[in-house]
């Protein structure tokens, strides 16, 4: 596999799937000089790799502390997903009249690479495969702005699609929610196509406000702190 174009480009892949992979965990300090030694490269690109994932909310800097990874937030959850809601569903209304033979081509050919990644237990190229996925459904919209900021959106919910994957039900789920809307995508079903989106992130959610929820109340109780009411999902 070639790196991509620019060293900046080739450390931000690296921390994202470090991210992804939880070789990074959240509130775990970034220490500059190894992982700049370990990717080989000096810590200019990295710097800039690091002001990159600060920007999308990945990464968190604190003078005299210096990078570390961010915490998962469930209030942060719901905002994204909230809004990619909101987005999507405008993208895959107009991407749905747009579809072509190429295009329904391209969905099905990431829907098969999510299988196959899933059958070899490869979370990784399972989570990397489900993005394209999600992206050769909406493309066809040809509307750029509008995909880049869901592909923003995307980049600071890495971690928690990590999380997600982590459970067997939730990879199984997934396929069997990809065959619907590979099915939708082939009628040009646009109504059923966003409804299926739609229940598709709820999913995601409802089982990643139990883990995260959870994981943020037992590390309020190690600390003897009081995490607060958690917020309310969207309806």
């Amino acid at each position: 596999m070639s790196r991509p174009p620019t060293t900046q480009q080739f450390v931000l892949t690296e921390l994202r799937r470090a991210i992804l992979a939880r070789e990074l965990l959240p509130n775990q300090p970034i220490r500059q000089d190894s992982v700049a030694r370990g990717l080989g490269v000096s810590r200019v690109p990295l710097r800039e790799a690091l002001k990159i994932l600060e920007a999308e909310g990945q990464v968190v800097y604190r003078p005299h502390r210096g990078y570390t990874v961010a915490e998962l937030s469930l209030s942060d959850l719901l905002e994204v997903y909230r809004l990619r809601e909101l987005l999507e569903s405008e993208a895959a209304a107009v991407a749905v009249e747009r579809y072509g033979a190429s295009e329904l081509e391209h969905v099905e050919q990431e829907h098969r690479a999510v299988t196959d990644a899933a059958e070899r237990d490869d979370l990784i190229e399972m989570i990397a495969a489900n993005r394209r996925f999600h992206f050769a459904l909406l493309e066809p919209a040809g509307m750029p702005r509008l995909m880049r900021m869901i592909r923003t959106l995307w980049d600071t919910t890495d971690a928690y699609r990590a999380v997600y994957y982590n459970s067997a039900d939730n990879r199984s789920r997934v396929l069997d929610e990809h065959e619907a809307i590979v099915r939708a995508a082939r009628d040009r079903d646009g109504t059923e196509l966003v409804r299926l989106l739609h229940a598709h992130r709820q999913h995601a959610v409802e089982s990643l406000r139990e883990t995260v929820g959870a994981d943020r109340s037992a590390a309020g109780q190690d600390s003897g702190g009081s995490t607060g009411a958690e917020p309310r999902a969207e309806p």
